[in-house]
């Protein structure tokens, strides 16, 4: 079967933000997300997961234990678990970007207190 955004499982988060899901299985899990101009989702880690953000539209800036990232089209990023991260939104353009994490982060997320 072919998948898009047309018969995917999709859920919202954050402010905004649409999260279709590819792929979900214990030790895999692969979504395409969304994230419209000027969103951050909340500083927080995964104990077990690691995970690759994959740029498909517009740029992230990634706050990775307190440095930034700034990453673009065609590019991507690994978070390592236990890594206290977030993603945000500084531009007036929608970001669109691939989310992989090995294992699934169900039941992995941690968020902190700023």
């Amino acid at each position: 079967m072919i998948l898009s955004k047309d018969n995917l499982p999709h859920y919202t988060w954050g402010d905004g933000c649409d999260s279709w899901i590819v792929k979900d299985l214990p030790g895999l899990s692969v979504k395409q997300e969304s994230m419209p101009p000027h969103a951050s989702e909340k500083l927080h880690f995964h104990k077990n997961a690691e995970q690759i953000f994959y740029i498909l539209k517009g740029e992230a800036l990634f706050n990775v234990e307190e440095e930034r990232f700034l990453v673009r089209v065609g590019e991507s990023i690994t978070i390592l678990p236990k890594s206290k991260h977030y993603i945000s939104n500084d531009t007036g353009e929608e970001l669109e970007f691939l989310v992989i994490s090995h294992p699934s982060t169900n039941n992995d997320r941690f968020e902190i207190e700023k």
